[in-house]
């Protein structure tokens, strides 16, 4: 299995998208530089919000799905909403090509796209499924929880370019753009798609594909989480970023087998909607070992652990039972990652164990709340389990 990614496009990117393969989101005029570097010149506001980005951007992992969503925009004529795919990744997480004069066509698109990852054909159907078929058409739902809410949470709540959903809604997505087109994809042999605008389909043209060819800088934030933490300043949208990036691939070993184990990972979200405020899981795996799947949604705290914190997972773990295991079985693992607690002797630290007890005691049909904490040592992050 693999995650889906929903990226977000106009009439003018699509085209572009396709005649050159890759997929993109933007930064505004901002120019990233932070990149392997311990200091920035950005506002506090404006580099976490870039770190966002780079979070959903590292999610990506190679020969996870593909889909655009070209969005509705009457200035251009495009008057609904329409999904379209299917791609696949062709690499692992995507690389930055900065905001400047030699942004790879950068005129061409009327904006900057600043992270990108390449992309390669797979099953490319020429005609798109529209929102309304997709989030509101309900002739085939049976319950609530059947229905897109990664998109329709999307949609109420925020304009993230690059938004992943889950394997189930995958499916149906997928599905859905196949029956509108009567199972006939599109017979590519390594010719170049564009989009006919006035059709409002992928077309195929007479000519050899024209593949990415700008820079492609790894995207590294280490650097400056580290400095970050050093200096007693907020980092847990980068904290976030970088186990995004990092878990499954054996970068932390320690982190993969806290989180993974003798598992197989198969499905990466950040930042996943749970309901129609404004709650979000920081980081949550599906995690199948030998057909046994298990969800595991991630709390991330940059400070220590604080008493009362099982509240806001309680509200996770309610969420998931309710609009997640029903489209698929799993076990339910939440786990806490905090900053390390030196005083494991302090009565606060005392009372914090008797709160992460007594959530267990509560949910005793899923599995026990796992603790990690994280520290930084040689300009590294060691993540380690506690036992309570």
């Amino acid at each position: 299995m693999a995650t889906t990614h929903v990226f977000i496009v106009d009439l003018t990117t699509f085209k572009y998208h396709l005649e050159y393969l890759f997929a993109g989101t933007g930064a505004g005029n901002t120019v990233i530089d932070f990149n392997n570097s311990q200091e920035t010149s950005l506002h506090h506001t404006t580099e976490n919000n870039l770190v966002g980005m780079i979070a959903d951007a590292s999610r990506i992992r190679q020969g996870d799905n593909i889909i655009f969503y070209l969005q509705q925009n009457f200035s251009q004529e495009v008057y609904e909403g329409k999904f379209y795919g299917i791609f696949k990744a062709k690499k692992n997480w995507s690389f930055l090509d900065n905001n400047d004069d030699i942004q790879f066509l950068k005129n061409n698109l009327n904006k900057s796209l600043t992270f990108r990852t390449l992309i390669d054909h797979f099953q490319v159907y020429p005609i798109g499924v529209s929102e309304w078929e997709a989030l509101d058409e309900i002739r085939y739902i049976q319950s609530p929880h059947q229905m897109l809410w990664s998109l329709i949470y999307r949609k109420l709540k925020g304009k993230r370019g690059n938004t992943m959903i889950t394997i189930y809604e995958a499916e149906r997505l997928c599905q859905l753009i196949r029956n509108k087109n009567n199972r006939e994809s599109i017979e590519i042999d390594n010719k170049k798609l564009s989009f006919d605008a006035e059709n409002e389909t992928i077309i195929l043209l007479n000519e050899n594909s024209n593949y990415y060819s700008g820079r492609q800088e790894e995207i590294n934030i280490l650097p400056r989480l580290i400095n970050k933490e050093r200096n007693n300043q907020a980092f847990e949208s980068h904290l976030q970023a970088y186990i995004i990036k990092n878990i499954g691939l054996g970068i932390n070993e320690n982190l993969d087998q806290l989180l993974i184990g003798s598992g197989s990972l198969e499905w990466i979200g950040n930042e996943v909607s749970c309901g129609v405020g404004m709650q979000r899981i920081d980081i949550t795996l599906s995690v199948e070992f030998n057909e046994q799947k298990r969800c595991i949604p991630i709390e991330l705290k940059a400070v220590e652990a604080s008493i009362g914190v099982t509240n806001q997972i309680q509200r996770y773990v309610d969420w998931i039972m309710q609009y997640y295991i029903p489209n698929r079985i799993s076990d339910i693992q939440p786990a806490l990652i905090a900053k390390k607690i030196q005083d494991k002797n302090s009565d606060y630290y005392s009372k914090l164990i008797d709160n992460f007890r007594e959530f267990n005691s509560n949910n005793n049909t899923i599995m026990d709340l796992k603790y990690i904490e994280f520290e930084v040592l040689d300009n590294n992050i060691n993540f380690r389990g506690i036992d309570y």
